[in-house]
């Protein structure tokens, strides 16, 4: 197991892309924003509730392994932010997308006052400030900074709630999910700030009370005035740091745009008779958005997604060698030809041609706000091939209108074993289909899905060989593979011929399986896949070992002469299952 992990380290290391580390980091944040909102919410309850939470939010944050953790998390997050402030040429993307950088940047300004005075101070001096204190703060002694706390926690809680949605958004359960996190995203703030101010109502009121001030506002919870300037020296000079820092971004990005139009432009042909002049170091993606010239990209140009690759026209040599980002999206694709690149990686630096892989009226930048599972994502699958046996000959015999008939009533037959198993019919091939099961459900339910509807088939045409016994010479016949794996699904066509189907090994290997029912004389072949995700016991089916077109080793596959029996077999499973 170590020895295989250390064998795909170095594929993980070219799939993980400055954003992804970033997004790592921001949810780890997230994570802390969240327990204290929480924490916050307590003071709907009472002050002494608040000084609970707060007990138990600090033992396990200041656990020194979480700790490093979170401040490494909060730094590299912070330093990629500022660093794509500076990376970004364009910017005209979506409102949303420059909001996020803008909140995300605002946030160190925000709370290093709040930190400083806080955790520094505790670090430092000893400190105690807890919620009396920092509440009694905002309320009574401050009230003006009430109002930066109050800025800072919208600020903090629209970020990660924008981060959240650009990582979860192609995902799909998303969908099915929206409506409870928008719920939870209006919630949790919302009963956090409510509980912010019923606990400084309530600390202000006790306030009045001198005994609770002797004992809420000893040296050692709020400190000497001499400790305080130091504190206050010390969050204006990191301030003023961070604001000159963000300052020298913006010149440098200056000083690079001046040397880049210095350096002279190229032009970059669409291979339609559209031609763009650029400088030289925006993308090839960049550029089309800067000159508004539609260009698919799902991701928003994150290299998360390969809708933008283009096919370079003429030498390609002179072109910059791919990121290991780029290089790895391309491999994951299966594209080995040179001559075809990302656009949102693909920085030129002399005149180019080349034309776009994927429409921009097929596949629009925006298309994944209306419908994510449409336009293509990697999730597990079951695919189901059926095909009738012996079409050819039934069709020697009759009129081609009763042929057609015929293989419709079969096709619905099958069809209707399909859905009343969870599963969805996608394509028809002439008297054959493909169906898929799991697109709304985990891989083992979608497995056992797949096996009861090849039971159900088997029901169903024997239902139909009853009521066309009179007219059939012989009994319609049939052939099924069943494999899972790994897929992509979305649409695929072309302007109005586009079809939502599944692309991958998994479905290949179904298709080869039910081709190979003629040679084995059965009714099905499942793949040991398939049968083990199932739950089924070893021995429920018989094993065989086959040669899988386009496949280097052989495959264990269980071939089943009677699809009949798998009604009781899965039947058993389940009960074992329970």
């Amino acid at each position: 197991m170590a020895a295989t992990a250390l064998s795909r380290l170095p594929e993980l290391v070219r799939s993980t892309s400055a954003r992804q580390v970033r997004l790592v980091c921001g949810v780890i944040l997230f994570s802390y924003v969240l327990s204290h909102f929480l924490n916050h919410a307590l003071g709907n309850i009472s002050v002494d509730d608040m000084q609970i939470g707060v007990y138990y939010h600090t033992t396990f944050w200041q656990f020194l392994p979480v700790a490093i953790v979170f401040y490494a998390a909060a730094l590299i997050h912070m330093g990629l932010g500022v660093y794509a402030m500076y990376q970004r040429r364009q910017f005209r993307w979506r409102t949303i997308e420059p909001l996020q950088l803008v909140l995300g940047l605002s946030i160190p300004a925000l709370v290093m006052a709040h930190v400083i005075g806080v955790r520094l101070g505790q670090t430092m001096y000893g400190h105690e400030k807890l919620y009396p204190q920092e509440l009694y703060l905002f309320f009574v002694a401050a009230p003006g900074r009430l109002w930066t706390m109050t800025i800072l926690l919208i600020v903090a809680w629209v970020h990660g709630c924008i981060g959240i949605f650009f990582w979860l958004r192609l995902k799909p359960f998303f969908i099915r999910a929206a409506p409870y996190l928008l719920a939870a995203a209006v919630l949790i703030p919302t009963l956090a700030l409510l509980g912010i101010y019923q606990g400084g109502r309530s600390v202000a009121a006790e306030s009045e009370d001198g005994e609770w001030r002797t004992h809420n506002f000893t040296q050692r919870q709020v400190g000497t005035v001499a400790e305080a300037d130091t504190l206050d020296r010390i969050t204006g000079g990191l301030t003023f740091s961070y604001i000159g820092l963000l300052g020298l971004v913006l010149l440098a990005r200056g000083v690079r745009g001046w040397r880049e139009r210095r350096g002279g432009m190229i032009a970059l042909s669409y291979g339609n008779g559209k031609t763009v002049r650029v400088p030289k170091g925006l993308s090839v993606l960049e550029a089309s958005l800067r000159n508004n010239v539609p260009h698919a990209s799902v991701c928003g140009g994150r290299a998360r997604c390969s809708t933008c690759r283009i096919r370079i026209i003429g030498d390609h040599d002179t072109l910059p060698e791919p990121s290991q980002r780029e290089a790895f999206v391309l491999a994951r694709v299966g594209t080995a030809d040179p001559s075809i690149r990302l656009a949102c990686q693909l920085r030129p630096t002399a005149d180019l041609s080349f034309f776009q892989l994927f429409m921009p009226h097929m596949l629009s930048a925006n298309a994944h706000a209306s419908s994510p599972a449409r336009i293509g994502q990697e999730r597990y699958l079951v695919s189901l091939f059926v095909d009738m046996r012996g079409s050819t000959q039934l069709a020697e015999k009759r009129l081609p209108f009763d042929t057609v008939f015929i293989v419709n009533r079969f096709l619905g037959a099958v069809s209707q074993a399909v859905i009343e198993n969870g599963g969805q019919p996608n394509q028809f091939v002439g008297d054959g289909m493909l169906a898929l099961f799991g697109l709304t459900s985990d891989p083992q339910t979608a497995c056992r899905q797949a096996l009861k509807a090849v039971a159900g088939i088997a029901t169903h045409v024997d239902e139909l060989n009853e009521l066309l016994s009179h007219d059939l010479r012989q009994p319609i016949r049939f052939g099924i593979g069943v494999h899972g794996g790994e897929v992509i699904i979305g649409d695929i066509g072309y302007r109005d011929h586009i079809v939502f189907t599944a692309l991958g090994d998994a479905v290949n290997v179904a298709a080869r399986l039910q081709d190979m029912t003629k040679t084995l004389a059965c009714e099905a072949i499942v793949s040991e896949e398939v049968r083990r995700t199932a739950g089924l016991h070893d021995d429920t089916l018989p094993k065989q070992e086959v040669a899988i077109r386009g496949r280097d080793a052989p495959m264990v596959v269980r071939v089943i002469t009677d699809t009949r029996t798998l009604s009781a077999l899965i039947a058993g499973g389940e009960r074992v299952a329970a």
